[in-house]
């Protein structure tokens, strides 16, 4: 059975995550995804290791295992679009796509004549995304954007990390690139919105996608908290600044998560605790009392929760229906068997003899399943196919092409 999205071509210009994030999404849905690299270097992320992918004999190979998370069922194009005939080629590609992607710099590719203005009049169904650390209009537009940063000066990390006061207190980042995560798919929402409307129109348009924006659009209920009261909200290391108690505790051998969502689970919790007296504690009898008087119940919770394993919670709580869970890490999360049961890891053949593991897509399409038709490629390999495939090329053009340094 064909993808979603198999009737749909996608030329991906976009480098290190937020992009090929999207470009992958894409591909996991079906779409031919042709991936346009520079000869010789290929995507930044290529080289961001160790560690690397291994090879038939076990050994480590140049292909890092960042590129790998983001990449999957693509063809990658070796070709460089600085000169004149690799325009040339972008062009012709351009007019057989229905989707481009790119996070160049505002402006970068309008030297070279491969903006969105001038890629419309070449095809005007064309959904050109980019994206890119600020936008394309405002003070910042051409500026450098990265995770990081845009983590920092979008105030995520202002919210993250333990309180003021306490050992290791300071701002921190998430531990993995989620601004560029999230960035790749509100990018994704945003084709898939434009695909839809161009069906109605028949003509395609051009998409602004901006970290920083997306950045502060995520903080949900924080903004909101902020935009309410006019207070900045602070760092509260593991808790919940709405709920209480919705954070870690300490149990017997480690530390359990406790997601209290509502009274009814609180007196629940206490009961299995065994200080069931404190949820008719007028303090804390309600959230909103649990909230302001989180300094004071807290400590008392902790002291209860110290006296059983964290097994042992997991298994009373859910008996009684008040969320909890562990906290794993990541040889733990891939063994755990709900993971197990939903397939969440693969392994892919690659063309190094051996297999890539991947990640499975969290979509579940009842008609149209995600596919899984190839690992991440290597650098250039599809290039020689593309290129008489799509643009009818001969052996001799092609050659020439390499010998010129334009593939």
């Amino acid at each position: 059975m064909s993808g979603a999205l198999s009737h749909i071509r996608v030329l991906d210009l976009s480098r290190v995550l937020a992009g090929p994030w999207a470009g992958q999404i894409f591909g996991d849905f079906g779409a031919e995804v042709i991936k346009v690299e520079r000869p010789g270097s290929g995507d930044d992320t290529r080289h961001w290791g160790p560690p690397y992918i291994k090879d038939a004999e076990g050994n480590d190979s140049r292909e890092a295992a960042y590129f790998q998370s983001a990449n999957r069922n693509k063809q990658s194009l070796t070709l460089d679009f600085t000169q004149s005939e690799g325009q040339r080629l972008i062009r012709e590609l351009v007019a057989q796509c229905d989707v481009l992607l790119e996070n160049f710099k505002v402006g970068g590719l309008a030297a070279y004549g491969l903006d969105y203005e001038s890629l419309k009049a070449i095809n005007p169904r064309l959904i050109y995304c980019s994206i890119t650390g600020f936008g394309q209009s405002g003070p910042y537009a051409k500026r450098a954007g990265y995770d990081f940063m845009i983590q920092g000066l979008g105030g995520l990390m202002s919210l993250t990390g333990r309180p003021e006061g306490e050992e290791g207190a300071g701002p921190m980042k998430v531990g993995v690139a989620l601004t560029d995560i999230l960035t790749g798919l509100y990018a994704t929402v945003g084709v898939l919105a434009a695909l839809n409307q161009r069906e109605q129109s028949g003509v395609g348009q051009h998409i602004d996608v901006a970290l920083l924006d997306v950045q502060v659009a995520c903080l949900a209920n924080q903004a909101m908290n902020y935009l309410a009261t006019g207070v900045s909200p602070k760092r509260l290391g593991n808790a919940h600044p709405n709920i209480v108690p919705y954070q870690d505790f300490p149990s017997a051998d480690g530390n359990f998560i406790l997601a209290v969502g509502n009274d009814g689970q609180f007196r629940k919790f206490c009961e299995v605790a065994g200080i069931a007296s404190l949820a008719d504690d007028p303090r804390f009898v309600t959230n909103r009392a649990r909230v302001a008087h989180r300094a004071e119940l807290i400590p008392l919770l902790r002291q209860a929760t110290v006296f059983k394993t964290t097994a042992q919670w997991i298994e009373q709580l859910e008996k009684a229906g008040v969320p909890c869970g562990p906290i794993n890490d990541l040889q733990q999360v891939f063994a755990d068997p709900q993971v197990q049961a939903r397939g969440l890891r693969l392994d892919l053949p690659n063309a190094l003899g051996s297999s890539t593991p991947q990640v499975a897509s969290p979509l579940r399409l009842s008609a149209t399943p995600v596919a899984y038709r190839s690992a991440p490629p290597l650098l250039g390999q599809h290039t020689e196919a593309l290129l008489q495939r799509l643009l009818g090329m001969s052996e001799t053009q092609i050659a020439e092409l390499r010998e010129a340094g334009v593939i």
